[in-house]
């Protein structure tokens, strides 16, 4: 009966989006899961969830909830059935059903705040020579975490970022650059780095993808609160942030989620720079 009670409740979603003019290209799907964290100031939720059919295999994913009220309901440790929406390449959770609590409930790890200094690291990039987050200082960077063998956020981060790089001015590009960390340093050798980012059309002019040895990954990690969970057989579940740090090096704005506006982000790289 769940199959049923989780279809019945995305026709319902569905038909309301339709019925309020929201369909505009719109997909609904129904999934089931337990709530592991709740951003409220990020208008974000992580789900820990099951298959979602057609759309992406069991993970834990944090995403986009745009009503206030919705989000307000969400707790940790509630177990939802969810209505998703698939917009191009966002994901907002639209509609959920509480109906049941989870043993121990969740949380999501406390990532690195805004105006805090951002912590420095240094790791090998695609080409084998070594970035250290100092030696950008003077730019604004934009920093994020994933892994070359991921099942889909990352790659649709990666893309979504690529887009970005792609439509900054001038004035902006020259003084920005891209840095991407790997969560999986013992398979995301610098060449398997290397071709993920020519896969997706990052240009490496001013974007590094990096790694290290599986404990200078986790220290980068736990600095800035970016949560990992490693699943035999089925892969690697984490925190999907992004972070923007000012020439100065301190954090200045947190993007979570795989999609984001390219107008707001130019925007803030405007006002850092």
């Amino acid at each position: 009966m769940g199959g049923v009670r989780r279809l019945l409740l995305a026709i319902g979603f569905v038909a309301t989006a339709l019925a309020c003019g929201g369909g505009g290209g719109s997909e609904i799907y129904a999934g089931h899961g337990v709530v592991r964290g709740v951003l409220a100031e990020d208008q974000q939720v992580m789900i820990e969830h099951e298959d979602i059919e057609g759309l992406m295999p069991a993970m834990t994913m944090n995403f986009d909830v745009p009503d206030p009220a919705l989000l307000a309901r969400l707790q940790p440790g509630q177990v939802i059935d969810f209505a998703l929406r698939k917009r191009g390449r966002s994901f907002a959770i639209v509609g959920a059903e509480v109906v049941g609590g989870a043993e121990g409930g969740g949380s999501v790890s406390a990532l690195a705040q805004r105006e805090e200094p951002a912590p420095d690291f240094a790791l090998i990039d695609q080409n084998g020579g070594s970035l250290a987050l100092a030696d950008l200082r003077g730019r604004a960077v934009l920093l994020d975490f994933i892994f070359t063998s991921c099942p889909g956020p990352c790659p649709i981060l990666t893309s979504t970022h690529a887009s970005l790089q792609r439509k900054l001015p001038e004035d902006v590009r020259s003084r920005t650059w891209f840095v991407s960390i790997s969560l999986d340093p013992a398979r995301d050798t610098p060449e398997a780095l290397l071709s993920y980012a020519e896969a997706r059309r990052a240009d490496l002019s001013n974007w590094s993808f990096l790694t290290g040895t599986p404990e200078q990954i986790d220290r980068v990690l736990a600095a800035y609160g970016v949560g990992k969970r490693v699943i035999e057989d089925e892969g690697i579940e984490h925190t999907l942030a992004t972070f923007l740090i000012d020439p100065e090096g301190r954090i200045a704005q947190r993007y979570l989620g795989a999609n984001h506006e390219p107008e707001a982000m130019i925007a803030d790289l405007r006002e850092v720079l």
